[in-house]
């Protein structure tokens, strides 16, 4: 059975990058907004979260936050455009695996994954 991985970023040509990229190997699951994430978490089973930092309404950390506080114990991975060290630095805190630079080489996002899923 294939590993499950719930893809969050507000940018719709990511999502779409992403699910061509993990498609072939996992099944991907798409959310536009960590609202959106926090309703297929609790209704699907989650292998791992890509989850994107600078989202409006609700950023990844909030989101991040929001899952724990579901005791869901779902490995993150934080997508950032962004690469300000709080930002890494805030989401290792609070308890992420990992973390990728956007853009990121589909190599090395695939080769983080299959790492992540080594591990268990």
């Amino acid at each position: 059975m294939q590993k499950r991985i719930l893809v969050v970023d507000d940018d719709e040509m990511n999502l779409m990058r992403t699910q061509i990229i993990l498609g072939e190997d996992y099944d991907v699951v798409l959310a536009d907004s960590g609202v959106r994430a926090l309703n297929i978490l609790k209704t699907q089973k989650v292998d791992l979260v890509l989850l994107d930092i600078d989202m409006p309404l609700m950023n990844g950390m909030e989101t991040f936050e929001r899952m724990k506080g579901f005791g869901l114990d779902v490995p993150v991975i934080f997508l950032t455009a962004s690469g300000e060290v709080e930002d890494v630095v805030g989401a290792l805190l609070l308890g992420a695996v990992d973390y990728l630079k956007k853009p990121y080489r589909p190599q090395e996002l695939k080769k983080r994954i299959a790492q992540e899923f080594e591990k268990k």
